[in-house]
């Protein structure tokens, strides 16, 4: 009985001399994290409005393109932006474009935010954090990622389709916009196209997250570089819009038509009608994969630059980071 009062008190004055759990650790990886997502948020918002406003032009270009009937080419393409230059001047080439930057801004904030909490999660349940995720969570986390950032705010990309497509008459500004689709259409008519957007940016974000991310892979184990240069970055880039775009386009023609129905005199009501509609008046490829080809000159330079400018930011971010501390 003896031994077992001196076993209790040595165990209590062990106790007395043990550290208690601090919460010092916790908090720092709270604040790691936080400070984490807001590099992504910050990085992704400049990327997506750098690489956006490079290819303007040829953006507004191929939306107009998508939603009409006339034939595609390189010399109309041409055309329709030295028409477009002198009638209406140099800077009417990036009409709409305040309405895509209100739109891209949010969106590539949350989609490489996402992306990079997505892969967090991911890894933890697939145990490679740190790492590069296995191929199949590697696309999916691209996937959620586009789907995530479509979601919160889809309206602004229609907004943005209305004002490239229409002259500054009808649509004087952004908020103009808003506020006659709502009293002219409805309000549902701000997710026209919702439908065939999901669609593609399931294939399309996760094929480009997915290719950038084994591009760079591969790129590491054969240089044994972990960060590759700016011009590598780039090229996988370039290479990863290249196949997102090309997957996903038909649903993306689909959509513009969907979205701009209300000012082209169409009355275009779902995916399969719409496909069907377009198919019976100008074919399944002149129709469907109109405006590819300067798709696969703007999508690869869009997305190279903008995937480069997120981890060049992050890589700034981080060091201004840890040189303030």
């Amino acid at each position: 009985m003896g031994n077992g009062v001196q076993e209790r008190q040595a165990a209590l004055r062990q106790s007395e001399v043990l550290p208690l759990p601090s919460s010092s650790s916790s908090q720092s990886d709270g604040f790691k994290q936080g400070r984490s997502v807001v590099n992504s948020l910050l990085s992704g918002a400049f990327a997506g409005a750098v690489a956006k406003t490079a290819v303007a032009p040829l953006d507004r270009t191929k939306i107009i393109f998508q939603v009409s009937s006339a034939r595609f080419s390189a010399k109309e393409a041409y055309w329709l932006i030295y028409r477009t230059y002198l009638k209406d001047g140099f800077l009417s080439l990036w009409r709409g474009n305040s309405a895509t930057m209100v739109r891209v801004i949010p969106y590539a904030a949350i989609q490489f935010c996402a992306h990079e909490q997505y892969k967090r999660l991911l890894g933890g349940y697939y145990q490679c954090q740190g790492k590069t995720l296995p191929p199949v969570p590697r696309l999916l986390a691209g996937s959620l990622a586009g789907t995530t950032a479509v979601s919160l705010t889809y309206p602004l990309d229609m907004v943005r389709a209305r004002m490239a497509v229409t002259p500054k008459e009808m649509y004087s500004n952004i908020m103009h916009v808003f506020v006659r689709i709502s009293r002219e259409e409805g309000l549902k008519t701000l997710y026209r196209g919702f439908s065939p957007t999901i669609l593609g940016v399931v294939p399309y974000a996760g094929l480009s997250f997915f290719t950038y991310e084994t591009l760079k892979k591969l790129h590491g184990e054969q240089t044994g570089r972990p960060h590759p240069y700016s011009y590598e970055r780039l090229a996988f880039g370039a290479c990863a819009g290249l196949i997102g775009q090309s997957a996903s386009y038909p649903l993306d023609v689909v959509r513009r038509r969907m979205q701009t129905a209300g000012v082209t005199g169409h009355t275009y009501g779902t995916i399969v009608g719409t496909m069907r509609e377009i198919i019976s008046e100008e074919g399944f490829v002149r129709g469907l994969y109109k405006g590819l080809s300067m798709n696969w000159v703007k999508g690869p330079i869009a997305v190279g630059i903008s995937f480069t400018t997120f981890d060049l930011t992050q890589i700034l971010l981080r060091k201004l980071g840890y040189a303030s501390r």
